[in-house]
């Protein structure tokens, strides 16, 4: 007797619900293998190629399904207003839909592109990054969306911070976990420098909330998509800004004509005052170092990278406006 995995039943069951909205033949169906648990296939058809992306169960339950709804009409409208991201179809005038297993799923159009490893990109693709991540921000803050009375970032005191890394210091001595122990001392020197009323010098706003390598496709040297807007929220634009940068600019250090190339192209959209983009990274890794330095860093596996991210930042908080003063 055939067996079939979760994953096959829940294919069948999107591929047959996918044929029965559209009306389009399936000629292939391809696995992508990227994301945690969301499930995705590349989808030929007899009209065209679609990507269809089913949002898992138990990671749906962090979600908020009208933040979801929001984000995506935000995507259908920026790609309206010509921002490069993906068209998203929509069954009856839903966009998110489900299936006769109750599946959630998107369908939309299938960019063509290449991801760019991490702090490999080039000055030319930072620069078309910078440009469209401009214009993002630009039609996000339009006025079309109305304005949070609170940024989505909520940020503990300095003094909780403290308590935290000796917190994290002492699991991972307790752990025997010695060679972590230089990286949480790192992170705890950097905080003591930390001035957190400066958070008001950046301005709240709506956001991408997740522009990393993963969620850029180029086209040689251009542009070709941002993707995955499930973060989208009201919170601080500058930190799509930093998170792009270290994503594509960092490798070890930070390569100075690719952060110069990418506020070129931001700048050319939209007004960006002296340094932000200072602050941005500061902010960046105050937000994000509490995700990626713990006791358990050592068993990350693609994370590690925003774990060396993080150590960077730190040991280099004081000497970030000399390094980007120009910026």
């Amino acid at each position: 007797m055939e067996t079939f995995s979760t994953n096959e039943i829940i294919q069948a069951d999107l591929m047959e619900t996918f044929h029965r909205f559209f009306g389009l033949n399936i000629i292939e169906s391809v696995p992508i293998q990227r994301g945690w648990l969301n499930l995705k296939w590349k989808i030929a058809t007899n009209n065209g190629t679609f990507l269809l992306k089913q949002y898992n169960k138990q990671r749906y339950k962090y979600y908020n399904f009208d933040d979801l709804l929001r984000a995506f009409s935000q995507q259908k409208r920026l790609h309206g207003l010509g921002l490069a991201c993906p068209r998203l179809l929509n069954h009856e005038g839903q966009v998110f839909m489900e299936s006769e297993r109750r599946e959630r799923f998107l369908v939309m159009e299938f960019c063509p592109g290449t991801l760019v490893a991490p702090g490999k990109a080039n000055v030319y693709q930072l620069y078309e990054l910078g440009k469209a991540t401009g214009k993002m921000h630009c039609l996000l803050n339009d006025g079309t969306l109305r304005s949070k009375n609170t940024p989505k970032l909520v940020l503990s005191s300095r003094k909780e911070r403290l308590a935290h890394w000796d917190s994290v210091w002492k699991q991972a001595k307790e752990a025997d976990k010695k060679e972590l122990l230089a990286d949480i001392e790192t992170q705890r020197k950097a905080t003591e420098m930390v001035n957190i009323e400066m958070i008001d010098a950046l301005t709240p706003g709506w956001a991408h909330r997740d522009l990393w390598a993963d969620n850029v496709l180029f086209n040689n040297d251009m542009l070709s998509a941002i993707l995955d807007f499930d973060r989208l929220d009201y919170d601080y634009p500058q930190l799509d800004i930093a998170r792009a940068v270290m994503s594509f600019a960092w490798d070890k250090q930070l390569k100075l004509p690719l952060v110069s190339a990418f506020m070129a192209g931001y700048r050319e959209e939209r007004t960006m005052i002296e340094g932000s983009l200072t602050r941005s990274l500061q902010w960046l890794w105050y937000m994000e170092s509490v995700w990626w330095i713990n006791v358990n860093m050592d068993e990350h596996s693609v994370p590690i990278r925003f774990a060396k991210e993080m150590n960077w930042l730190a040991r280099n908080y004081k000497v970030l406006p000399d390094l980007l003063a120009d910026m």
